[in-house]
């Protein structure tokens, strides 16, 4: 017995360790320095495109991917002794892919106002538009074409085309902050209301009649040259923040110019809406007969953002 236990184990041991060996020489050794096997790509791994080549920028952070659209709607009622209608409106919406960003805009201002036993007459009454095309060459650096309209019955304008080629350098350009600086080219062409055209000669001191009123051109058509200076703050989710700056010089009469200074302030209520108070200036140095320099404008509106 004790024989056969001893003939006995070198045939268990055998047994146990021929499959393992077996098992070590099927699978090829791999030296310690050498680097082991993997997959080529994992598929996760894009080269960028457009010539923007970055850091490990996060995606919610990444200022090449954008979406942005928002409404905004303001007004205020009153009857009695003071009857008044005032409303305000506007939307925005900006697309950016890569190195192409596409900016739409949109604005109305509308105000009647008069006293009890009086007509209610226009007091504000304003349509503007924007549309631009922006073209990265890096992060900070693009260029740009962009057309705005404007109609402003108290401006005397039917409608006030501008349209702007320049470039733009960005200081800052993040989702959540932009400082950029603009320059370009600007051709502005008029169409002037009728009604805003005349100009009535003073009376000779005589008292004879006076002559008959002369009538300024239907048209006018303006080069200038354009400065513009922006900044939008989102860095807190519960608050936004902007300001712009905008210049705007004749080459052919250095006295003939226009300013345009905007700033806003917009604090969320919830995910998507959000109370904004506007204010906006406008100066022309040389507007038409009968018309005030400078316009200003203030507005409180709700603001829902689409996404």
């Amino acid at each position: 017995m004790k024989t056969n236990f001893i003939l006995g184990l070198p045939v268990a041991i055998a047994a146990v360790l021929v499959p393992q060996v077996a098992a070590a020489q099927d699978k090829p050794t791999i030296p310690g320095e050498t680097v082991k096997a993997s997959t080529a790509t994992s598929g996760s791994t894009d080269v960028a495109t457009g010539g923007f080549v970055t850091g490990g920028t996060p995606k919610e952070d990444d200022p090449r991917e954008a979406t942005e659209a928002a409404i905004a709607a303001g007004g205020l009622f009153s009857s009695g002794n003071a009857r008044t209608v005032a409303l305000t409106t506007s939307g925005k919406f900006r697309l950016r892919r890569d190195e192409h960003q596409f900016t739409a805009q949109a604005a109305g201002n509308f105000a009647r106002a008069g006293k009890r036993g009086e007509s209610v007459d226009t007091t504000v009454e304003n349509y503007q538009g924007l549309l631009r095309y922006d073209y990265f060459f890096t992060n900070e650096i693009s260029a740009f074409l962009q057309s705005t309209g404007r109609r402003d019955r108290f401006q005397g304008l039917d409608l006030r085309l501008n349209i702007d080629p320049g470039a733009a350098y960005y200081f800052i350009n993040t989702k959540k902050q932009q400082l950029r600086g603009e320059l370009g080219y600007d051709l502005q062409h008029d169409v002037r209301r009728d009604a805003s055209r005349r100009v009535d000669a003073e009376a000779p001191a005589d008292g004879s009649p006076p002559p008959p009123p002369t009538f300024v051109p239907k048209t006018q058509t303006l080069h200038n040259v354009r400065a513009f200076i922006g900044y939008d703050n989102k860095l807190y989710k519960e608050v936004g923040f902007l300001a712009s700056f905008e210049y705007l010089q004749n080459v052919s009469d250095l006295g003939t110019y226009r300013l345009i200074f905007d700033v806003g302030l917009k604090s969320n209520i919830s995910d998507n809406f959000a109370i904004a108070t506007t204010y906006t200036m406008r100066f022309e140095n040389k507007p038409l007969p009968n018309v005030d320099k400078a316009d200003s404008i203030a507005s409180v509106n709700l603001v829902y953002t689409l996404f």
